[in-house]
């Protein structure tokens, strides 16, 4: 004969079995504790639980909800970040611009100054300086077409620049006055000593000053009428006294120049 139950069945005739007990069980015990007026543990346990799997379906549908709210706002959060990215390109322009110009302010009125005091001179801009330094030469973007002539000087808001060397049609050369093939007819403003004002590639050399000339630290040094400038342009001040030697009849200062070579930018020519 085929038995009419496998071992399948019987397991699983167990496990309702099992599963009626458990359920009879936890009956008796809620009704134990329901007649007693006590709360039951099996009652909070089953709370609890039903708590948090509220609680984590809450979480996972706000989190849905940000998704796809996200999602949504994603074309409008990128043009606006582009649009701030772009103002703060432009704010920084702005910001360099200014900056810019209240460095350049002090210069530029000077130069203003300048041109006011110079009806008749030639403002220009530096544009180059010799690339091996072995010429203190600066060149400037007005030539000949502009009326510049060789052997005119040229100043600064500050002071002497130098003197023309070379004109071409759209720009010329200019000698610094402290290359030291440049020389300088010049004047110690107070007590208007004559002296000669030489370069030394860094600073200038007040040579040829009498010794009966009280020299002092600061004199101002201006030029003497000569062949590139008219008397009483500021050549520099005297920054050191060079001890004479016995006997010599005259003495030497050292001048320190007016004009910051290394931060040379507008200049004036003027003409002869």
């Amino acid at each position: 004969m085929v038995p009419i139950f496998t071992y399948r069945d019987e397991r699983k005739l167990f496990a309702i079995i099992a599963t009626i007990i458990v359920v009879a069980l936890v009956a008796l015990v809620q009704i134990e504790f329901a007649r007693s007026g006590k709360s039951s543990p099996i009652s909070g346990l089953i709370g609890a639980v039903s708590t948090y799997m509220l609680a984590g379906a809450s979480f996972v549908g706000n989190g849905l909800r940000n998704l796809t709210s996200g999602i949504g706002s994603a074309p409008h959060l990128y043009a606006e970040n582009a649009a701030l990215r772009e103002r703060v390109r432009r704010l920084e322009a702005t910001n360099a611009s200014l900056t810019e110009t209240v460095a350049r302010y002090p210069d530029e009125a000077a130069l203003d100054r300048l041109r006011a005091a110079r009806p008749g001179g030639i403002a220009a801009s530096v544009v180059g300086y010799d690339p091996e330094n072995v010429l203190r030469i600066v060149t400037i973007d007005k030539g000949s077409l502009a009326h510049v002539r060789t052997d005119d000087g040229v100043i600064s808001g500050a002071g002497v620049v130098g003197r023309v060397i070379d004109v071409g049609p759209l720009s010329s050369r200019v000698l610094l006055v402290t290359e030291v093939t440049s020389r300088l007819p010049a004047v110690v403003q107070r007590g208007r000593w004559w002296a000669i004002a030489v370069g030394t590639h860094a600073r200038i050399k007040l040579q040829f000053v009498s010794q009966d000339a009280k020299l002092k630290i600061g004199d101002r040094v201006v030029t003497g009428e000569g062949r590139s400038f008219h008397a009483g342009e500021l050549i520099g001040r005297i920054s050191r006294l060079v001890p004479a030697a016995a006997g010599a009849l005259d003495q030497t200062a050292i001048v320190e120049p007016a004009v910051q070579i290394g931060r040379l930018h507008d200049v004036v020519v003027v003409p002869k």
